[in-house]
């Protein structure tokens, strides 16, 4: 009787502290943020390159793929609402992995606190934040926004709001409870963590012009100091989801009827 060969030592293993961190951070936003911060980059310098300056161009947001066909375009909107939240769903499963799920405070445990916070932060971001992107077209370093392109249907309003939720949750989920943990984990400080989300979060809307970047890096510093001064993201993501809907819908409801925005 022929013995079985001994069986063959498995070598390595899976990466721990140090290596897994980095690991965790380069895979999930080469997957979602981190390749829309490329992207943005590409798109800047494609409006830079143009003849017209850049404030006399126009950066279209959730538009309509098959605008004369209804059901088809809201499939497609659907598709885009729920793909982009797979990066949140493994972000949160390699928190779950670490025992750091509980640790960003992403729950319903505490519903007035997060919708209270939440207001008042999208209160401090918005008011200055649109006074701001005005400026910045003014002084000709941001393109027009045109944030709603959707063609009109039963569906339309919904799935705006739907896109406020999916960004709320995808931004702040990842770029705060994620990225901080493990920037936490690598030994960085408490503010060098936040300054990192922030310029992250300000490239990926380089698309919109410089004035889009500046603006998203005071809101990623204001939310990342929210953020480790509250303990939970869950605020945040009202915080973006309200923003996002005032921007949305508000453009949606008044572009027919102003020249201005």
């Amino acid at each position: 009787m022929v013995s079985a060969p001994p069986p063959v030592p498995v070598q390595g293993g899976a990466p721990s502290g140090t290596a897994r961190w980095r690991a965790e951070i380069l895979i999930v936003l080469g997957l979602s943020l981190g390749k829309s911060a490329v992207y943005s980059v590409l798109s800047i310098a494609e409006k830079l390159t143009r003849p017209e300056p850049l404030n006399k161009q126009t950066t279209t947001i959730n538009s309509s793929v098959t605008p004369d066909r209804p059901w088809l375009d809201l499939s497609y909107q659907l598709a885009n609402l729920v793909f982009p939240l797979v990066p949140v769903f493994l972000v949160l499963y390699l928190l779950a992995l670490t025992g750091d799920r509980e640790r960003i405070g992403f729950d319903l445990r505490r519903p007035g606190f997060d919708l209270a916070r939440g207001f008042g932060a999208a209160a401090l971001i918005g008011i200055p934040g649109l006074a701001f992107y005005f400026a910045a077209r003014q002084f000709g370093i941001n393109t027009t926004v045109a944030p709603a392109n959707l063609a009109e249907n039963w569906w339309t309003v919904p799935v705006l709001a739907a896109l406020a939720v999916m960004n709320g949750v995808l931004e702040e989920v990842v770029m705060l409870g994620f990225l901080l943990r493990r920037l936490d984990q690598l030994g960085r400080a408490p503010w060098t963590g936040i300054v990192i989300s922030a310029l992250v979060r300000g490239s990926y809307h380089l698309y919109q012009g410089f004035g889009g970047f500046v603006g998203n890096v005071v809101m990623g510093l204001v939310f990342g100091w929210l953020y480790r001064r509250w303990g939970r993201v869950m605020p945040l993501v009202v915080a973006h989801t309200i923003l996002d809907l005032v921007s949305f819908i508000g453009y949606a409801l008044l572009a027919p009827y102003v020249d201005w925005l």
